[in-house]
């Protein structure tokens, strides 16, 4: 039993690697970056959130769900967003059309209430909510520590939205010690980094890239060395 639950979470492990390589083929411009401001970070974020997080879901909610009503409820949210219906996903606004506010307040006991507020806050912060949305995310609880990074790296997107940057920058260090997978943690250093760097705390930069530099090489394709070039003069 021990060997397939490690087998299994290392097939997630496998699965959200894949998804932010396909990320990093868009991988920020550098001189764009510091023509802009550490809020340009979170641009497409959200899109790599829900990718994950439809992909967890299925594997821990709708191969087993513990509550049917829960389930059918958060299927037919889901729906609506994959139909680009985002309101009508959001819902919270009717019985008859509960959405993911609806089946957070009806079930959020449940681990599918709980994912159904964190797809919720995903969708105000892409309408532009970034209180709602963080709030939303907030309230979402998961023992997977991938999940768990991920929610704390689009709360630290909403901060940052906020202008709230200092607070944006430890919610992204709390991302990059959130998991034990190797990639999610390489991505949310990175990213640390860059707030870091964009708020001119070139000291604490330079840790997020040496850490990188150290540690995470393999997925880097020696990016961190540049970054930490960069701390000396920017």
């Amino acid at each position: 039993m021990a060997d397939l639950h490690n087998k299994k979470n290392e097939q997630e492990g496998k699965e959200t690697v894949e998804f932010f390589k396909d990320l990093d083929k868009e991988a920020l411009n550098i001189e764009s970056f510091l023509e802009k401001n550490a809020r340009a970070l979170s641009i497409g974020f959200g899109v790599l959130i829900l990718a994950v997080l439809g992909w967890f879901g299925y594997q821990q909610f709708i191969l087993g769900p513990k509550n049917q009503e829960a389930t059918k409820s958060y299927l037919a949210a889901q729906k609506n967003l994959t139909d680009g219906k985002e309101d009508l996903a959001l819902g919270g606004k009717s019985v008859a059309n509960p959405g993911f506010i609806g089946t957070y307040e009806e079930y959020g006991s449940t681990k599918v209430g709980k994912l159904s507020a964190y797809n919720a806050g995903l969708i105000e912060f892409k309408k532009g909510n970034f209180q709602k949305a963080y709030d939303l995310l907030d309230k979402f609880s998961s023992g997977n520590k991938v999940l768990v990074a991920l929610k704390y790296g689009a709360m630290a997107d909403c901060l940052s939205n906020l202008n709230k940057a200092d607070d944006a920058l430890a919610m992204a260090d709390k991302a990059a010690s959130a998991s034990d997978d190797a990639y999610t943690t390489y991505y949310f250093t990175k990213k640390a980094g860059m707030l870091a760097l964009a708020l001119k705390k070139n000291a604490d930069a330079k840790k997020y890239f040496s850490t990188i530099d150290e540690k995470y090489q393999d997925y880097d394709n020696g990016q961190s060395d540049a970054f930490i070039e960069m701390t000396k003069y920017y």
